[in-house]
């Protein structure tokens, strides 16, 4: 819908946007006191923010649809992840900085742990300091298999970057990962005739590679999802006419905005880093995106009392990062991560945005507090038109 639209009405400005992004933010109630972790927690730069800003939330690509964090971070970047349909893999060996070439095809690897029968035990191996992964990541680095070459990179934890290097890969291909504990990883198969070739390669690699890790627990396998060639979207700064500038500390995020073609600050590898480097950054751009990631891995670990610290840490950090006074703060996550379920959900998430051009609710930041807001419920690809049109940055529509 705004794909095109936005390009039409954007206008030079001197304003600055800041896109704060807490990872699986949105939360459910617990079963044992019946609030959810954002009313929980004890936050009061958040609440702060919340009571001069308009309240909403927003559903990452559909009512009823849980995301993975590449289309959830699309949308909030203005590219709607139902046209744009981007896999994991090329996210990952992007945000390592791999020179990704145009026939190499990439995969998102998981190391786990897999019991004496082949079943997966814990999908993330206890999340192995990533030391720990390099060493094991060398062990399958530089396999052939065929005519390919096979890249194992570290991630970050559990995480890994996997690139295939050969002639005529197609990215048209099921996971391995079964995404849920207690079952078997799964044969890799082509979802279309031409890639049959690529899915044998790949169930090749994951052969050799069980046998080199099976000494190696508790990350003793590999799982893979995501797989992807490099696609081609419109750059960011071009698209919106602002200099923009990604701050966070997992490669992921900013392989996702390298994507766009936003400016990255590498090594940052804890909040302080980035708040630093935020301060070092903002005279020299128009956008920023900062991710706090601890709301989503606490979530996924089904840790309700962790993540309602990651949320006061980041209570902590607020005044820091938003001490230089940006025209537009908006305050979100990519998708809502609940304790309760331990994974990625399909709650709308709850949304923020203070500029001196919105009607204030006056009310606290949660999940019940925003579903009242004056904003209301919209899709996240709806972020940024609001963003910049509170911030001066967009033309009337029409005469």
């Amino acid at each position: 819908m705004y794909d095109h639209l936005l390009e039409r009405l954007v206008r030079p400005a001197e304003s600055k946007i800041l896109l704060l992004v807490a990872d699986g933010l949105g939360g459910l109630p617990s079963t044992v006191t019946g609030k959810t972790e954002l009313e929980e927690a004890v936050k009061p730069a958040i609440d702060s923010l919340a009571r001069k800003s308009a309240l909403g939330v927003t559903d990452p690509i559909a009512p009823g649809i849980t995301p993975g964090s590449g289309p959830a971070h699309l949308g909030l970047f203005g590219y709607d992840p139902l046209r744009w349909v981007i896999g994991r893999g090329i996210l990952s060996a992007l945000g390592i900085g791999f020179a990704v070439e145009a026939d190499d095809l990439t995969a998102r690897g998981n190391y786990a742990t897999l019991d004496s029968a082949g079943v997966v035990t814990d999908r993330r191996a206890g999340r192995i300091p990533t030391e720990v992964n390099q060493e094991i990541s060398s062990l399958l680095d530089g396999m052939v298999v065929g005519d390919t070459r096979v890249f194992v990179r570290a991630e970050k934890e559990h995480r890994v970057a996997v690139i295939f290097r050969g002639k005529g890969l197609s990215d048209a291909l099921t996971d391995s990962d079964p995404q849920a504990a207690g079952q078997r990883p799964r044969e890799v198969k082509p979802l279309e005739p031409a890639a049959q070739e690529s899915a044998r390669m790949v169930n090749a690699f994951l052969v050799e590679a069980d046998k080199r890790l099976k000494a190696r627990r508790p990350a003793n396998g590999i799982l893979l999802r995501g797989f992807a060639k490099h696609p081609s979207l419109p750059p960011f700064p071009s698209r919106y006419g602002m200099r923009a500038c990604a701050i966070a500390s997992y490669p992921m995020y900013k392989g996702l905005a390298r994507l766009v073609g936003m400016d990255v600050i590498d090594g940052l590898e804890s909040v302080e880093a980035e708040v630093e480097a935020l301060a070092k950054a903002w005279p020299a751009y128009d956008f920023f995106y900062f991710h706090f990631k601890k709301t989503d891995s606490r979530g996924e670990d089904g840790d309700f009392a962790g993540k309602v610290k990651a949320i006061e840490e980041l209570d902590r950090w607020l005044p820091e990062i938003t001490k230089h006074e940006p025209d537009v703060v908006v305050l979100t996550g990519d998708h809502s991560t609940p304790s309760v379920l331990k994974m990625h959900s399909w709650h709308p998430v709850p949304l923020a945005i203070r500029s001196r051009y919105v009607i204030p609710d006056g009310l606290d930041f949660s999940e019940r507090s925003c579903a009242r807001g004056n904003l209301g419920r919209v899709r996240a690809v709806e972020v940024m038109p609001l963003a910049m049109a509170n911030a001066g940055r967009l033309e009337k529509y029409g005469a």
